[in-house]
């Protein structure tokens, strides 16, 4: 007996080009797909804010007087020039830009995530090995997911150099800015592409290239405060002397785009040398036996978020020893001005410019708290799109106590985390200022008051999850848009309701303002539900 089947109508993609590039351009469709709501936030963020930087600068300085007392505060506080870099201008571009100098860093987070989200992690689950079955060449995605990170750096060069120069800002000094922006992002996009050769897991890769660039921040801070020579061996202190709108050095474009083609050259070359799901670094065997705290799920999700929370606890660490330092210069620095009491009490502050100066770093602070709590959170997600939660899960371990193991540590690593930070921040404060133990306080109470707040992010990230995995990465969309209705709120004076919908505006503004007990049982309430929902909806979906 002979079976006959009917021919599918499937029709294989026409390949051009070489067969190890065959199907890019279906990859970068994909990919674009994808990332069609966090590309353009990144993009629109990075493009549009330092003009915000510019504007609200001139608002406040409108002498060329007051200019020259800013610069001449910024160079001698050497903290503020750790932080932010050096100003090397006194005109209004270059001052309004000295505050956009961490800019160089954080497109650098956005594209590292972006590449190593479209490479390693396609490994790590298994989609990359099931789409190069088909006739997909072996460096497709690679190509797709730089293009696709490249073309959005360009984009935000571009986007930056337009909306300078629609200030009124002179035409080379924005190009200058664009150019050293988009440069870092295409530098620090082909390093994520080496750190995604070297691990077979995701979470590693992410953790060595962002150690790359805690060394690069940290080379460029160290030498900015000192005589200048450690920033040259940092691409963030490379961009820093693009020097936009002071006498700019477009020759520090070679050294940026010469890294960014080798750092790129030697990523495909890692890539041609192992195989799909490999990395380039062996993985160690585990003891034969497991550790005592593995046995319960608590002692198996503090073996997975304990080197996220140490490396979160030394950032934290650092900018508070940082900020801590500055401190006593900000009066220097914003002086007299109304209109800077006007910005900062808006922003949360008191009508002292060093407590308002305390309440806004915090507020930021508490905002990087809820970065590393979705996190946590999104730990979750990973374990059950790679099917590891699903063998947890087949034991003895429910799903209420198995999602409370992973909670913990997104409620608790926050109030870690501020404590470091808030403890540093009021004991360099103290030690410059005098009145140790009161500052000291001052600062852990600004920083533990942020918690309530933290945790209605960590409550809308369960949330996600726990209804609609599918969509849980979009917390980082949410707290992108808070991000920015809470630095637009206080410079362009949006509407109070939608203000309003940021959590990190309503906690008492300590030190100096009056504790209020309503509005931190009000956070309080709207983080236990959201949270109570989204380990309620773990409890009843099916897992992925």
């Amino acid at each position: 007996m002979t079976a006959v089947t009917a021919e599918r109508g499937f029709t294989a993609p026409v390949l051009r080009g070489s067969t190890d590039f065959a199907g890019t351009a279906q990859m970068l469709r994909l990919y674009l797909r994808r990332d069609r709501i966090v590309l353009p936030l990144w993009v629109l963020a990075f493009g549009l804010l330092p003009t915000f930087y510019v504007s609200s600068t001139e608002s406040v300085y409108s002498t060329q007087a007051e200019l020259d007392n800013y610069a001449r505060s910024i160079t001698d506080s050497p903290a503020l020039v750790a932080m932010y870099g050096p100003a090397f201008g006194t005109d209004i571009g270059s001052i309004g830009l000295w505050k956009a100098g961490p800019f160089y860093a954080l497109i650098a987070i956005a594209v590292i995530l972006t590449v190593i989200r479209h490479t390693r992690v396609e490994e790590e689950t298994g989609r990359a090995e099931l789409v190069g079955a088909t006739s997909i060449g072996r460096y497709a995605g690679l190509t797709a997911a730089l293009t696709m990170t490249a073309v959005g750096c360009v984009l935000v060069g571009v986007l930056a150099a337009l909306t300078l120069l629609s200030s009124g800002l002179p035409l080379v000094g924005s190009l200058a800015y664009g150019a050293a922006l988009g440069g870092s992002g295409l530098v620090w996009a082909s390093v994520a592409a080496i750190t995604a050769q070297v691990s077979t897991g995701a979470r590693i890769a992410r953790g060595i290239a962002f150690a790359a660039l805690g060394t690069a921040f940290a080379l460029r801070a160290v030498g900015d405060a000192g005589n200048g020579v450690l920033s040259w061996l940092s691409p963030l202190g490379w961009c820093i002397n693009m020097r936009p709108y002071a006498d700019e050095r477009w020759w520090v474009l070679i050294p940026l785009l010469t890294l960014a083609v080798l750092s790129t050259a030697a990523a495909y070359l890692l890539l041609g040398r192992r195989d799909t799901g490999s990395g380039l670094l062996a993985e160690r065997p585990g003891p034969a036996l497991a550790a005592a705290s593995l046995s319960g799920a608590t002692g198996l999700a503090w073996r997975l978020h304990r080197g996220s929370l140490l490396a979160w606890s030394v950032g934290f660490l650092l900018y508070g020893l940082l900020m801590g330092g500055a401190i006593d210069s900000v009066g220097d620095i914003l002086g007299d001005s109304q209109q800077v009491k006007d910005v900062l009490a808006r922003m949360g502050g008191t009508e002292q410019l060093q407590n308002s100066f305390i309440t806004f770093a915090v507020s930021f602070l508490a905002i990087a708290a809820s970065a590393y709590s979705i996190s946590a959170v999104l730990r979750l997600h990973e374990e059950e799109a790679t099917e590891r939660a699903e063998t947890t899960l087949a034991g003895a371990v429910g799903r209420a106590r198995y999602a409370s193991s992973h909670l913990l540590f997104a409620l608790l690593g926050p109030v870690v985390l501020l404590s470091i930070a808030g403890l540093c921040i009021g004991g360099v404060y103290g030690a410059m200022d005098g009145g140790f133990a009161e500052k000291i306080g001052d600062g852990l109470g600004a920083a533990l008051v942020q918690v309530p707040a933290v945790w209605v992010i960590t409550g809308i990230a369960m949330a996600v999850y726990g209804l609609a995995p599918r969509f849980a990465p979009t917390a980082w969309g949410v707290l992108s848009a808070m991000l920015i209705i809470f630095f637009l709120g206080a410079l362009d004076g949006l509407p109070q309701w939608l203000i309003d919908v940021v959590p990190f505006v309503h906690p008492p503004k300590l030190p100096g303002a009056p504790w209020q007990w309503s509005p931190i049982l009000w956070l309080l309430a709207v983080a236990a539900v959201l949270v109570g929902v989204g380990v309620a909806g773990f409890r009843r979906r099916d897992l992925r």
